[in-house]
């Protein structure tokens, strides 16, 4: 092989192996890392390579004590070879818009340089390139009336990712709805992260205390991360307490709901049912008889008033009085007396 192509690659394998600050890599230790690449050099032309490549890409390094130490600009651009393909490019975009607020923070920070080469990427296929239209024309629409998400402070948001992934405890400032001051929380293990449509939720237990308790991100004003180990707790499954309907604004327990759906409110649940235990049996009518084991949720209640005379709940009976009285109220509301008084 040609000499100049060597050190072609061997740069190449050199850049890949700097790492981005705050992080830094020795002249020595790269040495070591390219003589195991089966590119045997000495430090010095080790540091002869990286002055010549930071003068070409942004490098930077670290001369305030010896060993000098090597890094990327943080904000530097991602490199590697080959370049992003454009679906590569595309998938990185829609992971940039709908996995943001699910991501630790270290895995955003790590991921915005490949996010501005995909930005990049689709910028300069320009009109030529079909798939760059994707993102104009795939969308995700919420099955509900879409609202807007809370502001959340960024730093606190980072520092109960940060304090969730090391499995250490918080001190929280939460306000709580409608309160005027802020309630302290010195002892707080958490334990996993919800998003319910714009809303994110901590999974958490406080102090010695062995129930699960949810708090909104949003209104933590002020959280540090303690040096002290969170408490776990071994019977715990996210998608066992997620089931259990927790997020759906709990109010009783599991019951086993039947109703009766128009055929135009309830085709729906042949395609996507409410519960893995569904039944569905059609009458004469058309009307759809729908039996499933559901927990007794405000969600449950809001997804059955939204079909207005499209459905009729027979059992619980608790429930269908819940609704019944809910109906009755609504329509005296919208008497032609009641919107006078209004």
């Amino acid at each position: 092989m040609a000499t100049n192509q060597h050190s072609l690659l061997r740069q190449w394998n050199m850049l890949r192996l700097i790492p981005r600050s705050p992080q830094k890599i020795s002249a020595a230790e790269l040495r070591e890392r390219l003589s195991a690449a089966d590119f045997p050099v000495t430090k010095r032309t080790v540091e002869r390579d990286l002055n010549e490549l930071a003068a070409v890409f942004p490098l930077v390094v670290d001369d305030r004590e010896r060993p000098f130490g090597w890094s990327w600009e943080r904000n530097a651009a991602s490199f590697d070879l080959p370049g992003l393909t454009l679906p590569e490019a595309l998938t990185l975009a829609l992971v940039e818009q709908h996995l943001g607020n699910q991501l630790p923070p270290d895995a955003i920070d790590a991921l915005q340089p490949h996010f501005r080469s995909a930005r990049l990427a689709l910028s300069a296929a320009g009109g030529a390139a079909p798939s760059k239209d994707w993102l104009g024309k795939v969308r995700s629409v919420p099955p509900h009336q879409p609202m807007m998400a809370p502001r959340v402070d960024a730093g606190c948001q980072r520092t109960v990712y940060q304090a969730l992934m090391e499995g250490r405890q918080l001190r929280l400032h939460y306000r709580k709805r409608d309160a005027t001051s802020e309630t302290v929380y010195e002892a707080v293990h958490p334990l996993a992260v919800v998003q319910r449509g714009g809303v994110i939720y901590l999974v958490c237990m406080f102090a010695d205390y062995e129930d699960v308790r949810t708090l909104a991100l949003h209104r933590i004003v002020q959280a540090e991360a303690r040096y002290d180990a969170a408490r776990s707790k071994p019977d715990f499954d996210i998608d066992a307490y997620i089931g259990s309907g927790v997020f759906g604004v709990l109010t009783g327990g599991m019951v086993e709901l039947r109703a009766v759906f128009t055929r135009a409110a309830g085709e729906h649940l042949h395609e996507t049912p409410l519960t893995p235990d569904q039944m569905v049996s059609v009458d004469p009518e058309g009307r759809l008889h729908l039996s499933a084991t559901v927990p007794v949720t405000r969600a449950l209640v809001w997804w059955l008033l939204g079909f207005g005379d499209g459905v009729v709940v027979q059992e619980p009976a608790a429930l269908r009085d819940e609704i019944a009285g809910i109906a009755m109220r609504m329509a005296q509301a919208y008497t032609p007396a009641s919107m006078t008084r209004g």
